[in-house]
């Protein structure tokens, strides 16, 4: 095994979101960067987990940024330059490849990690960005305060590389450098005693974490026989079942995620190609076959990240290798599970039993056997930070009076989604709560001891119920972005990170920075205007007023 030595200013451990608008808002400031993912995608959640954008309801008119607008804006231009889409949807606007629910940008996976690598070329043939896929971080080496270098491992070749840089930004899916570098960091639920947090747990129970999903997809063929092997535990897991939920998980009678009343939400709630149906087809449909010449695409295609597919037997944060293994094993099995069901045993719309026409499509996500190159991770490891975001900020409950979320005069980006959790591994059922449009406090960035590390995704100082709302993908963007854009601004100015926040003088100057770069820092104020229903989920305003909660319908 051969080793080899990286210096940059800035390298970025993780490939997901956060690090990808960290490494452009870095290397735009001039920092030379490192990039540095164990698969072979980048993107993360958007990608590499499949899941299409949850994003708030005004993103179209009101982004929380100017790069985050673009990168939406190129997903739809390379649609329109390389996909046979038909003249109508190609003059769309606002063109929406999938026309699912939960987005008006569902997309294919494979077009986002394609976009990804566009974004990322100019830094690359510049000299300011070297990007290592497939390299494992395997250590990291700390003195006193600081992160002095990374070990990866390069998963092809078998050789070791080290990350040398002033800073060091984590990236990571569920926190992972965090734990190597020894930062102080909480993970899973955080006692009421601690945070008074209106939906905080009495006691801590830090292997109290939401269910993980390895999402699939597929499309419809029917007609034809497409059913995949029985898995191995496919009699268990298809009467597995939350006891606080009304049957079986492998149903289309779930527990309502606000209510915790049943609730019905078939697979088809009627045609496979109409247009919008509140059915599980059409929640993250991410190809319309209707918006394609005809003869391009078969069938339209799904993406399947359902509650049926949750995983909430055993923790994944936090446990050892092997038992981490075990669980990410399991959730697999699961989600085959539920598709072999689907297939095979699941009530039909129109009658009978099975839709053996499902066929997996895996060459959506990169890979052989229909589903995604890793799951998805709704939370992790979060630093210990020098302010730590609470229910009482951003929920309308924890707020009684308030009309809007707590303003953050150290504020570096603005997100929006409702506090969000799914079912956990101790078997507690959702928490689904309206929340009201935030703002990313730099606070939030820093950890409490060591200077040269930032989170750049869910890692920040959230706790385990506001993190529920951070977590989506245009705020994960957002968070990176200011993480990236600190990291240069303070080697610029040699200056500590947090001497940034610690001096008003620089704050400031740090915020135009960020404002300079067409981040958005506070939410514009319209006045109250009548709730209206937007993608699954209704809201108060169309624009966007800060004093309007997330909602989902009633």
């Amino acid at each position: 095994m051969t080793v080899k030595e990286l210096a940059a200013d800035v390298a970025i451990v993780g490939g997901g979101l956060g690090g990808i608008s960290a490494a452009l808002a870095a290397a735009r400031l001039g920092a030379r960067v490192v990039l540095a993912e164990e698969l072979d995608w980048l993107g993360g959640q958007l990608t590499a987990q499949g899941v299409p954008p949850d994003e708030h309801p005004w993103i179209e008119a009101l982004a929380a940024s100017q790069s985050y607008a673009d990168f939406r804006q190129a997903i739809r231009a390379y649609y329109r330059k390389n996909l046979p889409l038909t003249d109508e949807a190609r003059s769309r606007v606002r063109l929406n490849p999938g026309l699912g629910n939960v987005s008006t940008l569902c997309h294919e996976p494979w077009v986002a990690a394609k976009v990804i690598d566009e974004l990322l070329a100019p830094f690359v043939a510049a000299g300011r960005l070297t990007v290592l896929r497939r390299h494992r971080t395997v250590k990291a080496e700390t003195h006193a305060d600081t992160v002095r270098a990374v070990h990866l491992l390069n998963l092809d070749s078998g050789n070791e590389v080290v990350l040398n840089a002033r800073v060091f930004v984590d990236a990571t899916e569920i926190g992972d450098l965090l734990d190597m570098a020894g930062v102080e960091h909480v993970f899973g639920a955080e006692a009421q005693s601690e945070t008074n947090e209106l939906h905080a747990l009495p006691q801590a129970d830090p292997f109290d974490q939401q269910a993980i999903t390895w999402c699939l997809a597929a499309d419809y063929l029917p007609g034809e026989d497409h059913t995949i092997d029985k898995p191995r535990d496919y009699e268990r897991l298809k009467t597995l079942q939350l006891e606080c939920w009304p049957g079986p998980q492998f149903s289309w009678t779930l527990s309502d995620f606000v209510t915790h009343e049943p609730r019905v939400r078939p697979l088809f709630a009627g045609p496979t190609d109409a247009e919008s149906l509140y059915d599980l087809w059409h929640a993250r449909r991410i190809a319309f076959r209707r918006n394609f010449v005809p003869g391009s695409y078969a069938s339209d295609i799904t993406l399947a990240n359902w509650p049926q597919m949750d995983y909430w037997e055993k923790p994944v944060v936090g446990v050892p290798p092997e038992a981490q293994a075990q669980a990410l094993q399991a959730a697999r099995e699961l989600s085959l599970a539920f598709f072999y069901w689907m297939q095979t045993d699941a009530p039909r719309h129109d009658g009978g039993h099975g839709y053996p026409g499902l066929r997996l499509r895996g060459d959506v996500l990169g890979t052989a056997d229909g589903l995604a190159k890793q799951a998805y991770y709704r939370e992790g490891r979060r630093i210990r930070a020098e302010f730590t975001v609470l229910e009482q900020h951003i929920g309308v409950a924890a707020r009684p009076g308030a009309d809007a979320a707590e303003p953050f005069d150290d504020s570096v980006g603005i997100g929006a989604y409702r506090i969000d959790l799914h079912p956990s591994t101790r078997g507690r059922n959702t928490v689904d709560i309206d929340s009201f449009p935030f703002q990313i406090p730099l606070g939030a960035l820093l950890p409490v001891r060591v200077e040269n590390l930032l989170p750049a995704c869910k890692n920040l100082g959230t706790t385990r119920i506001t993190n529920g709302a951070y977590r989506e993908h245009a705020t994960e963007w957002s968070i990176g972005e200011a993480a990236g854009t600190l990291a240069a601004f303070a080697l610029a100015r040699r200056q500590p990170l947090r001497a940034v926040r610690a001096h008003a003088e620089s704050l400031r100057d740090f915020q135009r920075t960020l404002e300079q770069q067409g981040v958005l820092l506070a939410w514009p104020r319209f006045g109250a205007l009548t709730p209206t229903r937007r993608v699954g989920y209704q809201f108060a305003g169309d624009m966007g007023c800060a004093g309007s909660p997330a909602r989902r319908p009633g």
